[in-house]
């Protein structure tokens, strides 16, 4: 049975599209506000605008590295994530080397993560669990965990699909209780994100958080 918390608590309204607005990303970070949102998650180019537009809120400010590959190297991904907390983020939501991932380097994962971390603020692993088998979810959690980052991110939303329950369910399986899931890619009901967080997930990430919110103010 899960606490009596409001879906907003759980949501992150995100617009990681190319093409985003100035005006886009106003709108995106004042809904945020008014509803009570978790956090927003920007691309790095907007992280200035939408800080100084959440200064004062409890919403926290999110941005990505590495996004959406994961191929850029480790030096590269914590200088990223170094001059986006210069810029305002309060968390990174970092993709994982999914190459490297399915060859099996454990050292490169945990250093590319551990980089990331040193910085000191939560940082997500996105490990596109679209493109994984089941060995090496095992593999990404543990050096998630080894590598001290606070949470798993399931998809970056450009992969080859998003969330799925059975992704919540194995990630919850292989995690220790105090690292999180953020469920990401293709939500856009309140049905599916009540699913997913009944099945494990710690935070929601979505396009459509503002239709999410809105279909009857959900009480989980």
């Amino acid at each position: 049975m899960l606490d009596d918390y409001e879906i907003n608590k759980y949501l992150e309204s995100t617009l990681l599209r190319a093409d985003a607005l100035s005006k886009e990303i106003e709108s995106l970070c004042l809904e945020a506000v008014q509803c009570g949102f978790r956090g927003v998650c920007v691309n790095p180019f907007y992280l200035p605008m939408a800080a100084s537009m959440l200064q004062g809120s409890s919403v926290v400010l999110v941005t990505v590295v590495g996004f959406p590959l994961g191929a850029s190297g480790r030096y590269v991904k914590a200088l990223e994530a170094e001059n986006a907390v210069k810029n305002g983020a309060g968390e990174i939501d970092m993709v994982i080397n999914v190459g490297a991932l399915k060859n099996g380097h454990r050292a490169v994962l945990k250093g590319e993560i551990s980089a990331v971390v040193e910085l000191g603020v939560p940082v997500k692993v996105i490990i596109e669990t679209g493109l994984l088998t089941e060995v090496e979810f095992l593999l990404a959690c543990e050096c998630v965990v080894e590598a001290g980052a606070h949470f798993v991110k399931t998809s970056t939303g450009f992969g080859p699909r998003g969330a799925t329950v059975e992704d919540i369910r194995l990630l919850r399986a292989h995690l220790p209780p105090q690292t999180g899931i953020k469920a990401s890619g293709g939500i856009k009901t309140a049905a599916q994100a009540k699913e997913l967080i009944s099945a494990g997930a710690s935070l929601i990430g979505s396009s459509c958080a503002e239709k999410i919110y809105r279909e009857g103010m959900l009480k989980l």
